[in-house]
């Protein structure tokens, strides 16, 4: 006579299943922990998705985010024509790369590439909310998150996977198309990551992205985007157009008074100085933690945004010496002007680096330094009283260059550059007509000055808006309503 079934269960060696019926285990993390030369990586595999979105709910519930933040997304792939197409869906968080943009650019070192795992970390007690690392990533990873103050990412459930338990958007997956594994850090190195590449995704070899994705046997060429055609204005960071368009100001009137010597008027030193630190002031305002914006000073070794926040803050002490200085005529005057220049130049040139990444094609490029330096030479000789045909120049080449800009992303071949293009001229057309209509205003003959100094700062201001919000981010593919949806 056999056991109840409670009592048959209870024991370790009862099995519910014939050894015919049962089935090996599918594993979906490894069995054992890196070792040396190796680290953690996910496997997608595109054939198994069916864009259930498990993985984002669980990811979420996880680390106790809003909706609207989501350290995981699926993202959709659309291809061919009818009654072939297709549909393919492609689910990430982050990719753990080999070289970190992220990590990089932190200027207050938030991010650790764990040595022995190679789980790229965020320390959210270090970091002060400053968004650099958002424009760094390629693929989107890094979320601000408004109410904390703070930036978030995809940390593997590092926790979890210590203790031998799944990721939550592993373990939450019902077709088992996430998984974890091991790379062979130096193998994967030589293959340049392509086994990273998929279509709707950037270039993996940029950040040598160690996401492996198995992608179905047979696949459109067409396949591209869902979103492709659904490009949105960015967010506009109104404190940082104010701290650009000022501190450009300030270092460009500097540089003109500079220039003009004994012939200086006394009383624009003082404007300029207020320009600069009224800059810094403006600068605090996009942080989400400003209490904690002395740690930007900490990686200047590495980090352009650390940089710009070392040669901005030497060049307001140097203004708030050189400027009574000048005005009251007293001491070495002339050293005290160039050395607040060249620090003023050095910060204007790390402001432009700032923007120049990979991730952001409509920044990348020297154009970005060009115009900020003619923001400076403008505004600066205006605000100086520098001559005529100075002004006159600066106002005719910003234009010029904002027409040779459209020029270039129209014709560029990238998508992201192209895009931009089409903002400019479509949906931000009337802010455009106006930046140009009060760049020309304030060259109109017998204006006067401080009415074309008005007008040249509202078309500097709305200029640097259109820069923030015309550029089009390379990012994974979002699904077709992106902007209104949330895990």
């Amino acid at each position: 006579m056999s056991l109840p079934l409670l009592q048959r269960t209870a024991d370790p060696s009862f099995c519910r299943y014939t050894p015919a019926e049962a089935e090996p285990l599918e594993l979906r993390i490894p069995v054992r922990a890196p070792v040396e030369g190796e680290q953690y990586r996910f496997h997608f595999d595109m054939t198994k998705c069916i864009g259930c979105k498990c993985c984002e709910v669980a990811c979420n519930e996880q680390n106790n985010n809003p909706a609207e933040i989501r350290w995981r997304r699926v993202g959709e792939l659309e291809g061919g024509t009818y009654p072939f197409a297709e549909r393919f869906h492609l689910s990430m968080g982050c990719n753990h790369c080999l070289e970190p943009a992220c990590l990089i650019g932190c200027p207050v070192d938030a991010y650790t590439k764990m040595p022995d795992t190679g789980i790229v970390l965020h320390s959210a007690d270090t970091c002060i909310g400053c968004q650099y690392c958002t424009w760094n990533c390629p693929y989107g990873v890094p979320q601000f998150n408004e109410e904390r103050g703070v930036v978030g990412k995809c940390d593997m459930c590092h926790g979890r996977l210590s203790e031998g338990r799944e990721p939550a958007c592993v373990n939450a997956c019902p077709q088992g198309a996430i998984a974890i594994e091991l790379v062979q850090i130096d193998a994967w190195r030589a293959t340049n990551a392509a086994a990273a590449n998929a279509p709707g995704l950037p270039p993996a070899f940029e950040t040598m992205s160690t996401t492996r994705i198995t992608l179905p046997e047979h696949i459109d060429d067409s396949l591209r985007k869902a979103d492709y055609h659904r490009v949105r204005p960015e967010h506009p960071h109104w404190p940082l157009v104010f701290l650009l368009v000022l501190t450009q100001m300030s270092v460009g009137a500097f540089a003109v008074l500079l220039a003009m010597g004994a012939a200086a008027p006394k009383l624009s030193f003082l404007f300029a100085t207020a320009a600069g630190h009224a800059a810094l002031g403006f600068s605090l305002l996009h942080l989400g933690r400003p209490a904690h914006a002395i740690r930007a000073l900490k990686m200047w070794k590495r980090s352009w945004l650390s940089r710009e926040v070392l040669f901005f803050s030497l060049f307001a002490g140097l203004t708030a010496v050189a400027a009574p200085a000048a005005f009251f005529g007293v001491g070495p005057v002339m050293p005290l002007l160039a050395a607040t220049v060249l620090a003023g130049l050095a910060g204007v040139v790390s402001s432009a680096r700032i923007y120049m990444v990979p991730a952001r094609p409509g920044w990348n490029s020297p154009r970005t330094l060009v115009e900020f330096l003619l923001t400076g030479a403008l505004l600066g000789s205006l605000l100086a009283g520098g001559p005529a045909w100075f002004t006159l120049a600066a106002a005719v080449s910003q234009a010029a260059l904002t027409g040779w800009k459209i020029y270039a992303m129209r014709t560029s071949a990238e998508f992201e550059m192209k895009q931009s293009a089409r903002l400019l001229t479509r949906t931000l057309r009337q802010h455009l007509a106006w930046r140009l209509a009060l760049l020309a205003l304030c060259l109109l003959p017998g204006i006067p000055a401080p009415l074309a100094l008005a007008a040249a700062l509202g078309s500097e201001i709305l200029g640097r808006y259109l820069f923030f919000v015309s550029v089009v981010p390379r990012n994974m593919a979002a699904t077709f309503f992106s902007g209104a949806e949330a895990a």
